[in-house]
């Protein structure tokens, strides 16, 4: 764990997690399958123990220790299962009816907790434990997406002024902005990839609570990105 950080980064990192994890609730809870309602509580229970998981592995430093190891720890044990599970989905017949009862206007407001993610990034910018260019002042333009995510989901989706493809473009370009930024902190942390900052690397993410921002935030904002796009590609071409 981090020492001599004002509490407050990891009281925000804690919240931001939070606010995540209403947000995923909220969009279950909108399922227009019943099923999946009533499902809802096991999904919650299923990642509250994958939180506590990674919050175990993160204060036994786990993901600090041997950071020459390929590949490392933190996509090993905390990035790869999340992203299995969502592969997982996508070519089960039951996975792909549970992402298409999903609710397109609540996936979409689930990007506003990019807002403060990037207030968080740039606050551990401020305290030396991220590189500048995993902020809005370097490379990362992710705010881009929270800011723009309340328009898209009221101007595009309540009012019906923007077409499915606008939608769908818009939710391509917060993809790429997700990825870039993904691939910035992985190339800036202390791992045999580091390819940027070293005279200021990642050293934040690894640890409590912010590895709940590779680990959760992150993996739930792509599978919402995802599923977005596939409903909208189906919506396109009925």
């Amino acid at each position: 764990m981090l020492e001599n950080l004002p509490i407050y980064l990891p009281i925000f990192f804690i919240l931001t997690t939070l606010l995540t994890f209403g947000l995923f609730q909220w969009v279950l809870s909108g399922s227009h399958d019943g099923t999946i309602q009533k499902r809802a509580g096991l999904i919650t229970i299923s990642l509250s123990i994958w939180l506590t998981l990674q919050a175990i592995l993160a204060l036994n430093n786990i993901y600090n220790s041997d950071t020459l190891s390929i590949p490392p720890k933190i996509m090993l044990f905390g990035i790869l299962p999340m992203l299995l599970t969502i592969v997982f989905l996508f070519v089960s017949a039951k996975g792909r009816n549970f992402m298409d009862s999903l609710p397109l206007n609540r996936l979409t407001h689930l990007n506003i907790v990019r807002i403060p993610v990037e207030i968080g990034l740039y606050l551990l910018f401020l305290n030396k434990v991220v590189p500048e260019i995993m902020t809005f002042e370097g490379r990362n333009f992710d705010i881009f997406a929270g800011i723009t995510a309340p328009i898209m989901a009221w101007y595009g989706l309540k009012e019906g002024k923007l077409r499915s493809w606008g939608l769908l473009i818009w939710n391509f370009i917060c993809l790429a902005l997700l990825i870039n930024i993904v691939f910035i902190a992985l190339f800036s942390a202390l791992s045999p990839f580091q390819k940027f900052s070293f005279e200021q690397p990642n050293i934040a993410l690894p640890n409590f609570p912010f590895v709940w921002l590779p680990t959760f935030i992150v993996p739930i904002v792509l599978f919402g990105h995802l599923v977005s796009i596939r409903q909208l590609i189906q919506k396109i071409r009925t």
